[in-house]
């Protein structure tokens, strides 16, 4: 296969349910960019999210973030390409969804913005504990999200979401659907997010590859969410993960081993490398 990008996922896919980086999905990231293969973390994290030893691996350069609202040169600390919420746009969702029972937190700068009553109450939100030490290491606590959003005036990537209460989910997201003026996805099952049009996963790795020279046929997408959904269809090669939804796995083009198995890597051994088994 004659592939030149692979954006990857992190959550479920790339990283294992520990969060970490299993060293058989390393070496095959490794092996990719000695092959000259961009490979780009596809997340909907900002990029202060994503781990160093991810980061760290020479040649991992691209990042697409937060659902696909940032593209950018981490080697050169720069954005290429954003399509984020007016901070007006975001406000108004930020007063809608505090009418509802649930933790949100918008990312703005590359830091998601948090408050004392849900900084300090994660569990009661269903965050898991290693999804707890993530919102610690990337969230910025202030008084008050609104009075932040409203005082600053800066533009939001993604509102991202977590509900205690999944009837109240089911709610809040036919409103926001209803609407017709946001994106929103899910990543998590108590979760939801929302984004800007144009912000999902798969418009910009095409972006990108065009920055970059790269057809689509030349790109490949690894994922396993309902936010990976788009990249899954757009990509050259869509690939899911065997722990992604039933629709994902249905959309892809091949479906590759779970996020716990080293699926990453055995995907891309068998369709860069050739391997068999």
């Amino acid at each position: 296969m004659d592939i030149k990008l692979i954006a990857i996922d992190l959550d479920g896919t790339l990283l294992d349910s520990k969060k970490h980086l299993p060293d058989a999905n390393r070496q095959a990231l490794i092996q990719c960019v000695q092959k000259g293969i961009w490979i780009v973390p596809c997340t909907g994290r900002t990029v202060h999210g994503i781990p160093a030893e991810i980061k760290d691996i020479s040649g991992i350069r691209y990042a697409i973030t937060t659902n696909g609202a940032v593209i950018e040169d981490m080697e050169e600390n720069a954005v290429i390409d954003t399509q984020m919420l007016s901070w007006e746009h975001a406000l108004e969702l930020l007063n809608l969804v505090d009418s509802y029972h649930v933790m949100y937190d918008p990312y703005i700068d590359r830091r998601g913005i948090t408050e004392p009553r849900f900084y300090e109450h994660l569990a009661e939100y269903g965050l898991s504990s290693e999804l707890q030490e993530m919102v610690y290491q990337t969230r910025d606590v202030h008084p008050n999200i609104i009075e932040f959003v409203e005082k600053n005036h800066k533009p939001v990537e993604k509102i991202n979401l977590f509900f205690p209460n999944m009837e109240e989910r089911a709610r809040l997201r036919a409103e926001l659907e209803k609407r017709g003026d946001v994106l929103i996805t899910s990543s998590l099952p108590n979760n939801l997010e929302i984004n800007a049009f144009g912000a999902t996963k798969g418009e910009a790795i095409l972006r990108l590859a065009s920055h970059l020279g790269i057809s689509r046929k030349q790109t490949m997408a690894i994922g396993d969410g309902e936010n990976d959904f788009s990249m899954i269809k757009k990509a050259g090669t869509g690939v899911a993960m065997k722990n992604g939804s039933k629709e994902l796995r249905g959309a892809a083009d091949y479906i590759t081993d779970t996020n716990d198995e080293n699926g990453v890597a055995s995907a891309i051994n068998r369709l860069i490398f050739g391997a068999e088994g």
